[in-house]
């Protein structure tokens, strides 16, 4: 396949993949593969995420990032690596960087609601008692996320040549996170580290994560020549990105590409940045060695044999959350 350098994201409608239109259905494949292999990033409409939904999440997340850090701290559990609940401020840091970034975030993960035993995995959910409303947004925010990402992947399937339901029996009951995040104000820019950014370069570690449209600019993407370039999801959009661990699955055939969020000018530093990623993965005991398919003499193997579990915990060690 030709390489393109995108000046931006490509847009596509979820609903050409799902309406049932073969025709519509085969290029939404084809265009996700082509982006995919080039920036590793789209945006996507027709989700199934309102804009009534989106508001409330915005509300109750606001809500909560507005509590004192005693109220805060209050729902910060370190034993849980991070997996769930409030993690404060500093504490993550990019692969490779010892700086922290300049966020807070809180963490809302699987209900296993069948008598799946992989319930035993997964730390239960944190719900602040001050604000009743936020596990039921949440969590619906959460569901209906999670169905946009399994139609994602059923595409990713059919473009890999898979079976359509090849992630199914591996997304079910997977370890996904919900992240609000909140990249606080800052007073004095000069207080803080030379090179403290909200959130350094990185790719992400899950097979894909879903974007819903962040309450102000900063976003940028490193194209394949080098260049950064800006991500704005529109208020209908979400932008859906090839984590890590699909990355590796695919030995790269389909690409994580590093991103950041950049810190804003001087003098809109004193100002707050929502964001609220949907981290999609897989259940731990995911196979993540490299598709057969994937591998040949032009594209040698490029990881080792690991499973998805095995992969986030040495994630999680690197980026700060697990000791």
């Amino acid at each position: 396949m030709a390489q393109v350098l995108f000046d931006a994201v490509p847009s596509l409608d979820l609903a050409d993949f799902t309406s049932g239109d073969a025709e519509k259905k085969k290029k939404f494949v084809e265009k996700l593969g082509e982006a995919y292999n080039n920036i590793g990033f789209v945006s996507i409409k027709n989700h199934g995420l309102t804009d009534e939904l989106q508001q409330k999440l915005y509300s109750i997340i606001k809500k909560f990032f507005d509590e004192p850090d005693t109220v805060k701290q209050k729902y910060e559990k370190p034993e849980l690596a991070g997996q769930r609940g409030y993690i404060s401020k500093g504490k993550e840091h990019a692969k490779g960087r010892s700086t922290g970034d300049l966020k807070e975030f809180y963490h809302i993960g699987q209900e296993v609601t069948d008598n799946d035993p992989i319930k035993e995995e997964y730390p239960d959910n944190i719900w602040p008692e001050e604000i009743p409303e936020f596990e039921g947004i949440a969590l619906t925010a959460y569901r209906t996320i999670e169905n946009a990402g399994r139609a994602m992947l059923r595409a990713i399937a059919l473009y890999l040549e898979l079976d359509e339901d090849y992630f199914e029996s591996k997304v079910k009951n997977g370890n996904s996170i919900l992240r609000p995040i909140h990249y606080f104000p800052i007073e004095n820019p000069d207080a803080i580290p030379a090179d403290a950014v909200r959130a350094a370069e990185h790719g992400d570690i899950n097979l894909i994560t879903l974007l819903m449209g962040a309450s102000a600019d900063g976003l940028q993407v490193l194209r394949r020549d080098g260049k950064w370039i800006p991500i704005t999801a529109l208020p209908e959009q979400l932008v859906v990105n090839v984590g890590d661990m699909l990355a590796r699955l695919t030995n790269d055939k389909l690409k994580s590409t590093i991103h950041r969020v950049v810190n804003p000018p001087r003098e809109l530093m004193h100002t707050s940045r929502y964001s609220i990623p949907f981290f999609m993965h897989p259940r731990s005991d995911m196979d993540l060695t490299c598709l057969e398919s994937c591998v040949d003499s032009e594209h040698p193997k490029k990881y080792d044999d690991m499973t998805a579990g095995a992969f986030l915990h040495q994630r999680l060690a690197e980026i700060g959350l697990k000791k």
